[in-house]
């Protein structure tokens, strides 16, 4: 974990993708039901998720329902 002024940052993984109607990236990180989040430019969809997750954690009672594992790839013939 990374120190940001003496505090650890915690790093959460993010699902990341462009909405066909919108255009707008959008992005959801897993386990934490209503943290998600969208915006025009990556770079404000990082800044909107840090504020959901950060607002979701002032709650002492929220927690991660699931550990992220990872992304698989499926193939269908």
């Amino acid at each position: 974990m990374a120190l940001n002024g003496g505090f650890a940052l915690r790093s959460y993984p993010a699902v990341v993708e462009k909405g066909r109607d919108t255009g707008l990236d959008v992005g959801y990180v897993p386990g934490f039901v209503g943290a998600h989040s969208q915006g025009a430019t990556l770079d404000e969809l990082q800044r909107n998720l840090q504020e959901v997750i950060a607002m979701l954690l002032e709650d002492p009672s929220v927690e991660a329902e699931s550990d992220f594992v990872g992304i698989q790839a499926v193939q269908v013939a």
